[in-house]
């Protein structure tokens, strides 16, 4: 009779059925095993889920008065494309059009800056004007902090304000009106006091044309393209922008612009303000040339309701000689529409590579919908231990036994079930 071997202490039982568990699991392979389960709630949710991810990797609604989000689809995002954002991009702007103030006529000239036309350009819409400005001693503006004063020991000698005009010179003196008084300062004299000469020049404003000029190029699909399509040399001459009958004539009324961002045109002319111009390329380059066109918006980029940083003004001035000694010089603060040309753009082509990658991906998740059926037969079936029993085999390899591994040796319940019901479907 063979002798009983010692029984090991349950710590040790316990650790080394541990380390069986993890060898087992670093040596194992596991493979699927398919079960046809026969419910037809459940076939349904599973198809359900199967046709909403396909329909999210094909196509999916987008867009303003639609119900559902935006999202990456396959079709509408074209993910079967390489693409290349960020065009280079080159832009030239020209004004034209004559406005009047109370007393003088303006012309491109004077209310243009700058003058060489860029992205950006400004369009002067009403001026504040100090005249005969001279170098000397004068009053501060009591604008500027502080600058009001009682006598001159309020006044410090050689200070100087970076929010004011000049530097100081000690002395306290009369104001330019009334009967405070200010402290002198070494400056352009008079200083700007805020009631200098105001010229509207926004009458005629509305009617002023801006010339856009825009060329684009793609460097990855070597494609280039750009916002005027005739190549006659009078067609600029005779035509006005339109997006539905002359999208390629990129001339706008400053009044259209203006419209089309949603703002007033009196108001936006008398305190200034930012207006963009955002011109959108964004080309499927698997069609034909002609279907790259661009699409311009226009929006105010300005805070509006942000009285500290709302509005737009800059100040410049104009020089002479008088007697060709005497330099004097003519401050203006303008206030006007600035012009900010935006591009942006997408162009897109078929690509084997990124083709793969979205089928992969595609073709992958749909098996998210075998995943959560199987979530839901294992947690809240009434049947979910019949599942489980069913779906998770174990069987060991012949090579275990010439390792000196015995076989497990099946349950009863497992035989029975075998032999009765190999498929072992009956009871789903």
């Amino acid at each position: 009779m063979a002798a009983a071997q010692p029984r090991l202490p349950a710590g040790a039982a316990m650790v080394r059925r541990l380390a069986r568990g993890c060898w087992s699991a670093f040596w194992d392979y596991e493979t699927p095993k398919v079960i046809v389960v026969r419910n037809r709630r459940l076939g349904f949710v599973h198809r359900m889920v199967q046709l909403l991810i396909l329909l999210y990797f094909v196509w999916v609604a987008s867009g303003a008065g639609t119900a559902l989000s935006h999202r990456y689809v396959f079709i509408v995002q074209k993910s079967y494309q390489d693409s290349e954002t960020g065009p280079e991009s080159s832009i030239i702007t020209k004004v034209k059009g004559i406005t009047m103030s109370e007393d003088k006529v303006w012309d491109v000239e004077e209310y243009v800056k700058p003058p060489e036309g860029g992205s950006v350009v400004s369009i002067i819409t009403r001026i504040e004007v100090t005249p005969s400005q001279t170098l000397g001693t004068c009053p501060e503006s009591m604008r500027v902090h502080s600058s009001t004063c009682h006598s001159d020991d309020d006044c410090i000698a050689g200070q100087l304000d970076m929010q004011g005009n000049g530097i100081r010179t000690g002395h306290c003196v009369p104001y330019y009106h009334g009967d405070s008084k200010t402290c002198e300062v070494s400056a352009w004299c008079p200083v700007e006091d805020g009631t200098s000469d105001n010229h509207f020049l926004g009458k005629m404003a509305p009617n002023f044309t801006i010339l856009i000029k825009n060329s684009i190029h793609y460097p990855k699909f070597k494609f280039s393209k750009g916002n005027i399509a005739s190549q006659k040399s009078d067609y600029l001459k005779h035509c006005t922008f339109d997006q539905d009958s002359d999208p390629y004539c990129p001339i706008f009324r400053l009044g259209f612009i203006v419209e089309k961002a949603g703002e007033n045109f009196t108001e936006l002319a008398h305190k200034g303000g930012v207006i963009g111009v955002i011109i959108n390329w964004n080309c499927d380059l698997d069609l034909s040339e002609s279907e790259c066109n661009p699409k311009y918006s226009f929006r105010r980029l300005d805070p509006k309701y942000d009285p500290a940083s709302s509005g737009y003004n800059f100040r410049f001035a104009k020089y002479y000689k008088i007697n060709g000694t005497t330099t004097t010089r003519t401050l203006i603060k303008a206030y006007g529409i600035r012009i900010d040309v935006i591009v942006h753009g997408q162009a897109g082509k078929f690509s084997l590579i990124p083709t793969i990658i979205n089928l992969a991906t595609a073709l992958t998740s749909i098996g998210v919908g075998s995943f959560l059926c199987d979530w839901i037969l294992l947690t809240f079936m009434n049947k979910n231990k019949l599942y489980s029993h069913k779906k998770f085999d174990k069987v060991v390899d012949t090579l275990g036994q010439h390792m000196g591994q015995r076989p497990p040796v099946p349950e009863p319940s497992q035989q029975d079930s075998t032999s009765t019901d190999p498929k072992g479907l009956a009871q789903l």
